[in-house]
């Protein structure tokens, strides 16, 4: 699962969207942990724009214990990429 939001700026966004970032990656690994359905990865800041990825055997179910916290945050357009094999799902938040 890959999921990109929008920031302020072309660059990297501002430190407090930098750290709404971070704040919601380490929900994201302790719900990802305690429902044992995979591992959030890390993530990535460019280009106007920010990237978290997670990985598990199965995207959909990932996606749903960390969907509350992926709305939650406010950078909008923001969308989810969940890979199932050789396809990819785009979802909307």
């Amino acid at each position: 699962m890959i999921a990109h939001f929008r920031l302020a700026s072309d660059g990297f966004g501002d430190v407090d969207q930098r750290e709404r970032i971070y704040e919601a990656q380490q929900l994201m690994e302790a719900v990802t942990e305690e429902a044992g359905v995979g591992e959030v990865d890390g993530n990535e800041f460019g280009g106007g724009e920010a990237v978290v990825y997670a990985y598990g055997p199965d995207a959909d179910a990932l996606f749903k214990v960390l969907e509350p916290t992926l709305r939650s945050l406010p950078f909008r357009p923001a969308h989810v990429l969940l890979r199932h094999g050789d396809s990819e799902t785009r979802v909307d938040l």
